[in-house]
């Protein structure tokens, strides 16, 4: 079990509150459609108003991506589907809609060669070609060919990805020529043909905004910055939608009451707590943040990057900028001293979270996430919500972050 930590009463209340509320039907899985993130957006800005900050600004920017909020029906051999359970789309997927052939891929005599001459044959014109991801990935020259229009004449293909099935966003600029659906094993194993409603809507420059409060600290030359994103995935079709309690709620909420913390005990420092929209969409809003920051990088003392904390994994991961390293041992001395966390895994930095962009511009920063616990297993699907996600980290990244700054 983790360490329990005495913050003050108020602290995991607020915390969960603010959890509860942005993984609401109101904000519809915080997506780039049906105003989700947006709306989520000026509930922060209140909220940070709420909690004491002394300025709340928000830092409009535009992404392209690919949305499906639309019809969202899948049938196999006559068999309706679940919508984020037995199937998903690909985020740069185009909308379908007919029946179709199904042509399985014989993965074990495969021959890439053979493959594009069995599917130039007519009796498999139009089929959806069905195969595992990391076999078609491990193949991707040849598979790419089937993405494209002119290159073979099959209609799509399916992805089997074992269950739960996960939905991505990170390339959803752009939509590629045929659909791409990703589908359960179990759901697809001996189907002869499937039958595809799905609508997508492309959005041309669609406006977000990172949202940022500041708390003024005795001197101003340096700062810290707290950051977590609140955007997250939004809708599968017109019914079903993607909570995000854990991923990224609940680092949300901690900066909302990292802030709220800083406001009453005033910092040293001045303290910056950003809430990134256009994470799931590659890191849009963290980039341009770090392309057009407010305040030189050059000052930022340290970064604290919180995403998905909302587990029970006494182990804390997180990653660390080059620039970081330096004052890393720091961490390891307050969760050693204070009994937070069993250990920190530290692993390899990667462009996983909104950290990397500051991180490979020298900023000293942490990425702090808390895997493989009970609520690892749900992050983008449908079930990452109230039930499943977990609050046993919270109070130990809070006391970690603050341990640090006070050290």
């Amino acid at each position: 079990m983790l360490a329990s930590v005495q913050l003050g009463a108020q602290d995991l209340p607020h915390f969960k509150r603010i959890v509860r509320e942005l993984s609401s039907a109101r904000y519809q899985g915080r997506g780039y459609a049906r105003d989700g993130a947006n709306k989520a957006g000026k509930y922060l800005q209140k909220e940070f108003e709420k909690a004491g900050a002394d300025e709340v600004t928000l830092q409009p920017f535009t992404i392209d991506i690919n949305t499906f909020c639309g019809a969202m029906e899948m049938r196999a051999d006559g068999r309706k589907l679940r919508p984020g359970v037995d199937f998903s789309m690909r985020e740069y997927s185009p909308g379908v809609h007919g029946e179709f052939p199904v042509y399985h891929v014989d993965t074990l005599n495969f021959d890439g060669d053979r493959l594009l001459a069995d599917l130039a044959r007519p009796e498999n014109a139009g089929c959806m070609v069905c195969c595992e991801f990391w076999f078609t990935y491990k193949h991707r020259k040849v598979f790419s060919k089937l993405q494209k229009a002119g290159e073979c004449p099959n209609a799509g293909l399916l992805y089997t990805w074992e269950a739960p099935i996960k939905f991505f966003k990170a390339y959803g600029e752009k939509v590629v020529d045929k659909p791409i659906v990703w589908v359960t094993p179990e759901a697809i194993e001996g189907v002869d043909k499937v039958k595809l409603n799905v609508d997508n809507q492309f959005l041309k420059d669609y406006g977000l905004f990172n949202v940022i409060a500041k708390v003024n600290g005795r001197n101003h030359d340096s700062c810290y910055v707290f950051t977590a994103h609140y955007d997250h995935l939004g809708n599968l079709g017109r019914r079903v939608y993607y909570p995000g309690a854990n991923d990224n709620a609940s680092g949300t909420a901690a900066i909302v009451t990292l802030a709220r913390h800083y406001a009453q005990n005033r910092p040293e420092y001045d303290m910056y707590f950003v809430a990134f929209s256009g994470e799931d969409a590659n890191l849009r809003g963290s980039t341009y943040y770090a392309e057009h920051p407010p305040v030189p990088l050059s000052q930022i003392k340290y970064l604290f990057n919180i995403d998905m904390i909302g587990d029970d994994n006494p182990v804390q991961y997180c990653e660390v900028s080059d620039a970081g390293m330096p004052q890393y041992p720091r961490f390891e001395k307050v969760n050693e001293e204070q009994h937070l966390f069993e250990k920190l895994n530290r692993g390899a930095l990667a462009a996983n979270s909104d950290h990397y962009p500051f991180a490979v511009r020298g900023v000293p920063c942490i990425f702090l996430e808390n895997q493989e616990g009970s609520a690892f297993p749900h992050y983008h699907t449908p079930a990452d919500n109230m039930k499943t996600v977990r609050f046993d980290s919270y109070e130990p990244v809070f006391k970690l972050i603050t341990g640090f700054i006070s050290f």
